[in-house]
């Protein structure tokens, strides 16, 4: 069996019979166990799949099935499903059962997508490379001596190596396009506020987002239509009507597009990156969009900015991860206190724990006005820069990362690095607009290259037109 690339093309041959959802599923339980090697899955949903293959199947042949029908898509292991396991990649939460489902689960499952599995990421999200993961670190396809990328590496993976049709991730600083980035995905950040976290496990509040890795645009601008729309859960979801986001691609029309200078002329962009833009930026043109070179010059303030307000929001959620309340449970300590510390230090990683305490440091007595306070008004002159370019213009193109994958264990020994890999997609999450990773093919090496679009708030059917346009994609 071939890959599929979009949903279109697996509803096509379900129509005609030449294929039926419990024989793809089939398939993909094959590719799964024929590629344990990259460590994708924290879990798969064999009897739960099966199930529901086999009831949406017949739904189908009474032609009462939802607009996923024929969709196996896989959950990143922070997104909640009713009476499955659910642990942030983390032994704090090794075997916990979720007593209820997540919005966009429930939202998938009304739609009658397959929830294939859980998928392997960085331990509560926190991570660039999916090496801080309990479960250890996901291997890239193209090449398993490289990281996967972070925290959505399982998500990007099996959609890469042909596990499953899509994969949910979520977006905290780049969470689901770096990932994408190296592994030649397309990865999808929608607006903040624009799908529900209710049912999410939370790192940075004010920053976090469920995104989608797919392998077309088409198959994202569909799961943003069911996914996207007000939610009583999550107070912080926005009420604006959803458009048909599949409808809008192919008539987007001619675009104006700001390429950031200084994203270019970075001395850590990879040449072979560069390069690839470059072409793209002709293309864009040949399609006749107006591109112009245009400055940033708050580059280097996103990344401190970034770290100091999510490691603060990562102190306060991951506050109740106590061994009382929540999570795993010293059973050896003799008194409360050494019940607190022993519990946390057992179940949190290394990086986790870094977080935590520069969160804590940060928003503590003395410290507060000087990082936290200052982070938050960086935050706001950053996002008023953004807004002013966008009223000029369209569409914001910039790299999503400074290189291709990296060694596993190139970067974990010097955590600056490691943060400086997010300075091209921590834009988006810190001014809360849309964003997409697209790619650009592969290097000499075989290492997938890719380039990253913004646009305004909520203007996400602007980024997916055009994404459908630029990758020539089949108007459906």
């Amino acid at each position: 069996m071939k890959k599929y690339n979009s949903l279109a093309e697996i509803q096509s041959l379900i129509g005609q019979k030449k294929l039926s959802l419990p024989e793809l599923l089939d398939y993909y339980f094959k590719q799964i166990a024929g590629n344990e090697h990259l460590n994708a899955f924290n879990e798969v949903f064999f009897y739960s799949a099966a199930e529901q293959a086999r009831l949406v199947q017949e739904k189908i042949e009474k032609g009462t099935a939802g607009k996923l029908a024929g969709m196996v898509i896989g959950l990143k292991d922070n997104i909640s499903y009713k009476d499955h396991k659910v642990s942030a990649s983390s032994r704090m939460l090794e075997g916990f059962v979720s007593p209820y489902s997540a919005t966009v689960t429930e939202r998938l499952l009304a739609e009658d997508a397959v929830i294939i599995g859980r998928l392997n990421c960085d331990e509560f999200a926190m991570g660039g490379s999916n090496e801080t993961s309990y479960y250890g670190p996901v291997k890239n396809a193209a090449d398993t001596e490289r990281v996967a990328g972070g925290s959505s590496g399982g998500s990007a993976v099996a959609v890469q190596a042909d596990l499953c049709l899509s994969a949910l991730g979520t977006d905290t600083g780049g969470s689901v396009r770096q990932p994408a980035a190296f592994c030649g995905n397309v990865g999808f950040k929608p607006t903040y506020g624009r799908i529900s976290r209710y049912g999410v496990i939370a790192y940075a509040s004010s920053f976090d987002q469920v995104g989608t890795i797919t392998s077309s645009v088409s198959d994202a601008a569909l799961l943003l239509e069911v996914l996207a729309g007000a939610d009583d859960y999550d107070s912080t979801v926005s009420k604006l009507p959803v458009p048909s986001y599949s409808d809008a691609l192919g008539h987007g029309g001619k675009k104006k597009i700001a390429v950031l200078k200084e994203t270019l002329e970075s001395e850590a962009l990879d040449p072979d990156i560069k390069t690839a833009i470059l072409k793209a930026i002709d293309l864009f043109r040949a399609q006749g969009h107006t591109v112009e070179y245009v400055s940033f010059d708050l580059l280097d303030y996103l990344v401190p900015a970034y770290y100091v307000l999510t490691t603060a929001e990562a102190s306060s959620n991951l506050s109740r991860y106590d061994g009382v309340h929540y999570g795993h449970r010293n059973l050896e300590a003799t008194s409360l206190n050494e019940l607190y510390k022993r519990s946390r230090a057992e179940g949190f990683g290394e990086e986790v724990k870094k977080r935590i305490l520069l969160g804590t440091f940060v928003l503590s007595a003395g410290y507060y006005d000087a990082y936290y306070q200052k982070a938050q008004q960086v935050r706001q002159l950053i996002r008023e820069k953004m807004e002013q370019m966008l009223d000029s213009f369209d569409v914001i193109i910039a790299p999503v990362t400074p290189t291709p994958a990296f060694k596993i264990g190139e970067n974990m020994h010097d955590p600056l690095v490691m943060y400086m890999a997010d300075i091209f997609t921590v834009l988006a999450s810190l001014t809360g607009i849309p964003a997409v990773a697209l790619p650009l093919g592969n290097n000499a090496g075989g290492l997938p290259l890719s380039i990253q679009l913004m646009a305004r708030h909520f203007h996400e059917e602007v980024l997916l037109s055009l994404a459908h346009e630029f990758l020539n994609e089949p108007v459906i």
